[in-house]
């Protein structure tokens, strides 16, 4: 993207953060998290993403792991006025995507030069088609986090799509899920889901399933999110302190999945591209995820109301779990 077709005036979120001296591994845990979310360093405590429901929810949950951790973090938006132009940001997320595209695109020239020396040798191509997976699964990963569209994407993406092809075989993931104590129907029935306001698509998954497989007159309703108490018979999910959130690597969608205990693999399926597309970690790499990233994406930005978001989210999912169901079948 040319830097002049910038909006004249953009939107920043920052992160500014203190992190304790130990232990180290800390410290660690969260430069790795800035990384998988994207974020670039604009001053040694200070990191930027573009300002978007999506991002904001990412630099909250990454807030939220600081202060437990015994760090100090608060979020604000800004505008760049003198200093740090607008173009000169964008110009460091597409430098810092570049750079990961470019080690993709080393990897996968390497992986192509040692296909055309193995000679048909089984055990290096099964290896040679182990490394190809992990690099798409990693491409993958970036492009959710390439804001502003790198050039450097075209080049990693066809060099990918040789080795593939040359390896002529698919892939397919499939992991197991953890098992969690389930809830009976009767304990989710009747109830008033309540979540954050801004919701996403670990927030319209779950109003989907909740919905469709739950209770089908169940009321959703939005809160501000921190610091709101639960009323009687009200369930939160997707939300710091909710009873039904993230745990441990698993999004929200994937905690309410068993324990409702439904077990049904299309929905696995389902929960796996919502997983990859919340956390931006690649955990499960389907081919679905990125196309299924954008329609959530294109909702959000044309409805800023959260009901119009999960309405016209369910169609989504809707079709989605039937062709995992057709696939199976």
């Amino acid at each position: 993207m040319s830097t002049d077709a910038l909006p004249a005036e953009r939107r920043w979120l920052l992160l500014i953060h203190q992190l304790p001296s130990k232990p180290a591994y800390f410290r660690v845990k969260v430069w790795r998290r800035l990384q998988r979310i994207g974020a670039v360093a604009v001053k040694s405590t200070v990191y930027a993403l573009p300002a978007n429901a999506e991002t904001q929810e990412d630099f909250e949950w990454l807030l939220k792991e600081i202060v437990e951790g015994g760090g100090e973090a608060m979020v604000c938006e800004a505008r760049l006025i003198d200093g740090l132009t607008d173009a000169q940001a964008h110009a460091l997320f597409d430098a810092a995507r570049d750079e990961d595209y470019g080690t993709i695109a080393t990897e996968a020239r390497t992986l192509s030069a040692r296909l055309e020396a193995a000679g048909a040798a089984i055990v290096d191509i099964a290896e040679i088609r182990s490394q190809t997976n992990r690099l798409r699964k990693r491409l993958a990963e970036i492009a959710v986090i390439d804001f502003f569209g790198a050039t450097g994407r075209l080049s990693a993406e066809g060099l990918i799509a040789e080795l593939e092809q040359a390896l002529a075989e698919d892939k397919d993931m499939v992991e197991e899920q953890p098992a969690t104590q389930s809830l009976t129907s009767a304990d989710l029935k009747r109830r008033i889901w309540v979540t954050r306001k801004g919701v996403h698509v670990d927030r319209i998954a779950c109003s989907w399933l909740i919905r469709r497989f739950i209770d089908p007159d169940a009321a959703i309703h939005f809160a501000p999110g921190k610091g709101y108490v639960p009323d009687p018979g009200e369930i939160r999910f997707d939300m710091f302190e909710g009873e039904i959130t993230h745990e441990g690597d698993r999004c929200s969608f994937e905690v309410l999945l068993t324990k409702a205990g439904i077990a049904d693999p299309a929905l696995q399926a389902i929960a796996e591209i919502v997983h990859d597309i919340d956390l931006k970690d690649a955990k499960f790499g389907r081919e679905e995820t990125m196309g299924i990233a954008s329609l959530i994406t294109g909702i959000c930005a044309a409805n800023p109301q959260d009901e119009q978001r999960i309405l016209h989210g369910g169609p989504v999912f809707d079709n989605l779990y039937q062709y995992f169901r057709a696939r199976r079948g």
